[in-house]
């Protein structure tokens, strides 16, 4: 599909999950009932960018530019997973959606129409208190500059089991660990919750979690990021307020 046909399948879907916000199961319904059809007859993902299902549709991965902000991309399941509560991502042989979705993120790069450096990226997942959509995505967007002007300055506290970070961001008391890898293909953040915390592993539903791409003074690796929502307090456990949707931090 060339660009121009592209723009206007974007333009259809993002009003379409615009009026249909308070619906939420139309990206289960975008990616299920468009995307994925779509790539499977015509080898054309639209209105997605992208349809990843070599291994079939309970593997794979489709990549939606969600309609707020201007580089804000969605790695999204192609298999019906409910969000990060669901127990089949804590499966041996689940798919790591959060290394699909460090791989895919020149498509925030394309928007931006230049590199992004490791520490300006993002990747993030609300909790069940802080989502308005019933199948897990993966927001893929900029870091907001304040955030990162805060692990910047406390990045030698960010060790490698978790505890609380030293300053609240975005209002809201994190905690962090270290994550000594380049990618993430050998450090899923969803086992990394449940193992190396047996009471998370008990109510995923509750947590939100956060990559933010790091260099450390060793080499490259992730800042994982996770809170815990408490809706009664004013915390909906919604780590996607750790990115900023006008990509500041690339001088936008």
């Amino acid at each position: 599909m060339n660009s121009r046909l592209l723009g206007f399948a974007l333009a259809g879907v993002l009003a379409s999950v615009s009026a249909h916000a308070e619906d939420p199961s139309i990206l289960w319904k975008i990616i299920n009932g468009k995307c994925v059809p779509h790539e499977q007859k015509n080898r054309d993902p639209s209105p997605c960018a992208l349809v990843n299902i070599p291994d079939g549709v309970t593997k794979g991965y489709a990549v939606l530019k969600d309609r707020t902000g201007i580089a804000q991309f969605l790695l999204i399941p192609t298999a019906r997973i409910s969000g990060i509560e669901d127990p089949e991502l804590l499966d041996p042989e689940a798919t790591n959606y959060f290394n699909d979705a460090w791989k895919e993120r020149y498509f925030v790069e394309e928007r931006l129409h230049g590199p992004v450096p490791r520490d300006a990226m993002t990747l993030a997942i609300n909790s069940m208190y802080g989502r308005s959509q019933n199948q897990l995505h993966i927001h893929m967007d900029c870091i907001r500059v304040d955030v990162r002007a805060a692990i910047d300055r406390n990045l030698d506290k960010v060790v490698g089991v978790w505890t609380p970070f030293p300053v609240p961001l975005a209002g809201h008391h994190y905690r962090s660990i270290r994550l000594t890898h380049e990618t993430l293909a050998d450090a899923n953040p969803f086992r990394i919750l449940a193992d190396k915390d047996p009471q998370a592993a008990d109510e995923m539903g509750k947590h939100t979690l956060v990559v933010v791409g790091a260099k450390f003074r060793d080499g490259d690796g992730f800042v994982l990021l996770d809170d815990k929502a408490n809706p009664a307090l004013g915390d909906f456990g919604s780590g996607e307020e750790l990115q900023d949707h006008s990509c500041k931090v690339m001088g936008q």
